[in-house]
């Protein structure tokens, strides 16, 4: 019976850390309007939170969230600080990857 408990509440402690984990929000400055996927995002700072296959980028300021599917991939380098892959193609600057600060992710975004 003991054994039994001790597996619940082992397996209940692993559940709410990774509910933790997977709740980490990262912050993101944009001096220009950016194209994410196929969501434009105004100049500003942003809150990114990855929810499942979707990344959610909360405007600060303004509290407007806008939520775009992306591809996560994992690799094998860690990432020091969140970095923005950015290509600009005419005069709109069109978000390609984020490497997530603190992990092995690179979240990909489809134009």
């Amino acid at each position: 019976m003991m054994n039994k408990k001790l597996i619940l509440w082992v397996g209940a402690l692993t559940l709410s850390f990774v509910s933790i984990v997977s709740a980490k929000s990262y912050k993101l400055d944009f001096s220009t309007p950016v194209q994410a996927g196929s969501a434009q995002l105004e100049a500003g700072t942003y809150k990114l939170e990855v929810e499942g296959s979707n990344a959610v980028f909360t405007n600060t300021k303004t509290r407007k969230s806008v939520t775009v599917p992306v591809k996560a991939e994992e690799t094998n380098t860690k990432y020091d600080f969140t970095s923005v892959d950015q290509a600009t193609e005419g005069s709109t600057v069109q978000i390609n990857a984020v490497k997530l600060g603190g992990t092995k992710t690179k979240l990909g975004f489809s134009k």
